[in-house]
């Protein structure tokens, strides 16, 4: 059995590692099952344990923290639906490149419910999109932004941290730092894309999804 819990409102980052911390040690000890967890955190700014300095562009804007998650900076704040996923890789293989891949898959497919294609590109964490809407790059290339990001942390084969969707966040926000290290493409949004989907659509297909990559 898997525990899903949705909090309302904004949940204080300190209080959601604290959270995360206590339930992977209860998991690995057995004594609680495992949990994915959906949120939204006040504007703040997460440092991966690859975070460069200088990608730090803003550091007095919003609150920064260290994330000790795989990854570089990242954004989260109001509109952006946050999943931490407390789950037994033990017990899923001991295969870390495949539960991130799972977690890949788990986010395209859901996207997918909205008919957003989603996409990964090699060498950048996360998920895309291509902007047909938008002017070719210089290259001559599409442009594509990222309307996802991933970056997990496992303690004895339980992990936990996770995967921030953007719903309908302020991507002005987003300039305070270089997201995931990354310069030449940018952030988007589902509302962005111009899809009209809240938090609850994106639950229920998270929901639906998971049990396709996780439990078939």
């Amino acid at each position: 059995m898997i525990e899903w819990k949705v909090s309302d409102g904004l949940t204080d980052y300190a209080e959601a590692l604290a959270f995360m911390e206590a339930r992977v040690a209860q998991i690995r000890d057995g004594t609680a099952p495992e949990c994915i967890w959906l949120l939204e955190h006040p504007p703040l700014y997460t440092a991966g344990t690859s975070a460069k300095p200088e990608d730090l562009v803003a550091p007095e804007r919003f609150p920064v923290y260290e994330a000790r998650r795989g990854g570089q900076y990242t954004y989260h704040g109001p509109g952006q639906r946050v999943v931490y996923v407390m789950l037994d890789v033990a017990k899923r293989g001991r295969d870390v490149r495949c539960f991130v891949r799972d977690l890949e898959a788990w986010v395209i497919k859901t996207l997918a419910e909205f008919n957003v294609t989603g996409e990964i590109r090699e060498g950048r964490v996360g998920v895309w999109v291509q902007r047909d809407d938008k002017p070719l790059t210089a290259s001559g290339a599409p442009q594509e932004d990222k309307v996802a990001a991933i970056g997990i942390r496992l303690r004895k084969w339980v992990s936990f941290h996770g995967i921030s969707i953007n719903v309908e966040p302020d991507l002005e926000h987003f300039s305070g730092i270089v997201p995931c290290g990354i310069t030449e493409h940018g952030v988007t949004s589902l509302v962005d894309l111009g899809l009209p989907v809240g938090m609850d659509d994106l639950d229920a297909a998270l929901r639906k999804t998971f049990v396709n990559v996780f439990e078939d």
